[in-house]
């Protein structure tokens, strides 16, 4: 079995605007999901999104593959400071359930930092929600931890 990660091409947008639409599906039943699906979820159409973000030079979709079949996607892209430097914001990271711990997800994550360094970045970023202990988990082994909690409260009844 080889596990890989590459830059997502035109030909994968139909598998990845797939599994965007699965990962909105997965997390918005989920502590805190209801409101991150209305605010920092991919909006519809999901797929002119991400072909927008094939073609942006500030931005990276990988897909990440075992045996050459793609069973994840990551998207990402460089998010100014105010101090004139940039970190990379992930906004996107996403295995099939079927392929999740066998490094797939390591393979994207790897390849989002050497993208990051080679522009000099001077940070990742990203978003795990209240309670998603493998996703904090996950990012923890990269060096990423908690630098703010979002707290929300509805008005609706």
């Amino acid at each position: 079995m080889q596990v890989a990660a590459r830059i997502a091409v035109a030909d994968d947008l139909a598998v990845v605007s797939a599994m965007a639409e699965a990962v909105i599906a997965e997390l918005t039943p989920r502590r805190g999901g209801a409101v991150w699906s209305q605010t920092d979820a991919r909006a519809e159409p999901l797929a002119a999104g991400l072909h927008h973000e094939f073609n942006d030079p500030d931005a990276l979709v990988l897909v990440g593959t075992i045996d050459a079949t793609i069973v994840g996607y990551a998207a990402c892209h460089v998010e100014p400071l105010h101090d004139g430097r940039a970190i990379a914001r992930i906004t996107d990271l996403y295995v099939l359930p079927d392929a999740r711990k066998v490094g797939v997800g390591e393979a994207m994550m790897l390849a989002v930092e050497e993208w990051a360094r080679e522009r000099s970045l001077i940070g990742l970023d990203a978003v795990a929600l209240p309670g998603d202990r493998d996703t904090k988990n996950f990012f923890e082994t990269f060096g990423l931890v908690a630098r703010a909690i979002q707290v929300h409260r509805s008005l609706e009844s």
